[in-house]
């Protein structure tokens, strides 16, 4: 690891280290962990951004847009921008090159999501990490038709590679399972 992912790493961590509810940090270093088990020959900015993909997200709260699907895609999006400018902000101070700041906004804001490999290792390595750590809870919450369009949405977001190895690593009901094949 060089010294500048290592400081860009731990200043990400830092600023997660802040959360209220303390759920940031534990999340981006889940998402290492994915990362390097999915990817383990990702790229510098590639890991940086899988680090620092909801880095300080508890600043700007969901309940800060209005409520419905336009709100939550503003929500959303606003988010991305954030978090992209943060992370590179992160990056600059951490020694990186103007070219990798700008490169991490590309994957973080999901430029290119189907069409470029890296935002596309990125959105993988975020669904695995919803199922593996937060697809159980979030499902208890909600009835089986909320849940299984909540699957289906998670889906179209992989790639087909993606969603075959989630086939493979996860035991789902037949239904779910069938949403990920057929997405």
């Amino acid at each position: 690891m060089s010294d500048h992912l290592a400081r860009a790493l731990a200043l990400i961590d830092a600023a997660n280290a802040a959360d209220p509810k303390g759920e940031a940090l534990a999340y981006g270093q889940r998402m290492t962990q994915e990362l390097a088990r999915l990817f383990p020959d990702a790229s510098e900015v590639l890991q940086i951004a899988a680090r620092g993909q909801h880095v300080e997200r508890w600043l700007l709260p969901r309940a800060d847009y209005p409520e419905g699907k336009a709100g939550y895609l503003d929500w959303r999006r606003e988010q991305g921008r954030r978090h992209a400018a943060r992370v590179a902000g992160i990056m600059a101070e951490a020694g990186f090159p103007a070219a990798d700041c700008e490169r991490v906004g590309v994957l973080l804001r999901k430029e290119g999501i189907k069409r470029d490999p890296e935002v596309q290792a990125l959105e993988d390595v975020i669904c695995f990490v919803f199922v593996r750590w937060y697809f159980a809870p979030f499902a208890a919450e909600r009835d089986a038709a909320s849940t299984l369009d909540i699957v289906r949405k998670t889906a179209r977001k992989m790639s087909e590679a993606g969603r075959a190895r989630l086939l493979q690593d996860f035991a789902l009901p037949d239904d779910l399972a069938e949403a990920f094949r057929t997405a």
